[in-house]
């Protein structure tokens, strides 16, 4: 007689497109040593965790709006945008 095992369980799998930035940010990750599955589970686990808090994004938007430096790096940004708009 043989005895075997199944396994009930099996991940789902997914297709995803990346674009530069994102595959570039993916071998940032990978470059820790994770697997790139291991990389992206654990960046939709964090999306979803911050999603999942609204008061924890809320400190971020804050922190964020309070940082000078920031604030006026965005503000050239708009008037770079709007020069070229012309």
């Amino acid at each position: 007689m043989t005895n075997r095992d199944t396994l009930s369980f099996v991940g789902e799998a997914i297709s995803v497109r990346l674009d530069n930035e994102a595959a570039r940010a993916l071998r940032k990750v990978q470059a820790t040593g994770l697997s790139q599955s291991e990389a992206i589970r654990q960046a939709i686990l964090a999306a979803a965790k911050t999603l999942g808090n609204p008061q924890r994004l809320a400190i971020e938007i804050a922190a964020l709006e309070a940082d000078a430096e920031d604030r006026a790096e965005m503000l050239r940004v708009a008037e770079l945008m709007e020069y070229l708009r012309g």
